[in-house]
């Protein structure tokens, strides 16, 4: 039970409990927080944080900008692929001089259908079927080295002159890998097992040989060889009318 005498004593304030008189002047208080104390949230980012990202977001836009205009190099990717040339330089074997007139050149395309496999065994097993697409040249030439003597024959007035010549010949197949690939292949899988264990650098070798022999036999019923001695008994005339001549006849040995 209350004492008497503490029934007129004012009420005491509650220690730590915050009155009308210290509420400004907490509220100006920017000392750092007590230790086991919580950080104020809810503030503004810091200034420098701001600057940092600021400044990085300009460096970036520079760096784009002197990219597009070119004032510096591109930048190099570090994982870009590289080619190494390691080739020996080439080794001159022989000189042959050419005495002959192109007079006519084929151009030809082949398609070749080549396929390899054992009886009794399934394709999917062992098989190798290329479907080559193959183009190449050939040339139709005179060889003048041939010409053998008494071939140029002079009329007495010197009007007229008259000149035998070997047959035209073919030159060899010139197949162009640039334009020649390779449209389709099939391997089986003992095909492609022993390509990892040891591929073979020459396996196309077989397809780049037939194709090249189709198109020599190509070559051959072309009518190429008439061609080079039409072209080439019209440039010997033109060139020897141009020396004096009224009447030139060119005539070719039997092939």
């Amino acid at each position: 039970m209350a004492r008497d005498g503490d029934i007129n004593e004012p009420t005491r304030e509650f220690p730590g409990y915050p009155t009308a008189d210290t509420l400004p002047a907490r509220s100006d208080d920017t000392s750092p927080p007590r230790p086991g104390g919580s950080a104020p949230t809810g503030g503004p980012a810091p200034r420098g944080l701001l600057m940092v990202l600021g400044a990085a977001a300009l460096a970036v836009v520079v760096l784009l900008g002197a990219q597009a205009t070119g004032i510096f190099p591109d930048f190099r990717n570090p994982f870009a692929k590289e080619q190494t040339d390691r080739s020996q330089p080439p080794l001159l074997k022989s000189i042959q001089d050419l005495s002959r007139y192109v007079a006519a050149e084929g151009n030809f395309q082949v398609v070749v259908d080549l396929q390899n496999d054992r009886n009794n065994v399934p394709d999917f097993l062992l098989n190798q079927r290329t479907l080559f697409v193959g183009a190449g040249s050939v040339e139709a030439y005179v060889d003048f080295t041939r010409i053998s003597e008494g071939a140029v024959v002079e009329s007495a007035d010197g009007k007229s002159v008259e000149i035998k010549l070997p047959a035209p010949q073919l030159g060899k197949t010139n197949l162009d890998l640039q334009k020649s690939y390779v449209f389709a292949e099939e391997r089986g899988l003992l095909n492609r097992l022993n390509d990892l264990v040891k591929g073979d650098p020459n396996r196309q070798q077989q397809v780049y040989q037939l194709a090249e022999e189709r198109i020599t036999a190509a070559a051959r019923d072309s009518g190429l060889t008439q061609r080079a001695e039409e072209n080439t008994r019209k440039m010997l005339e033109g060139l020897l009318r141009s020396l004096g001549y009224e009447k030139v006849t060119v005539t070719y040995a039997a092939p």
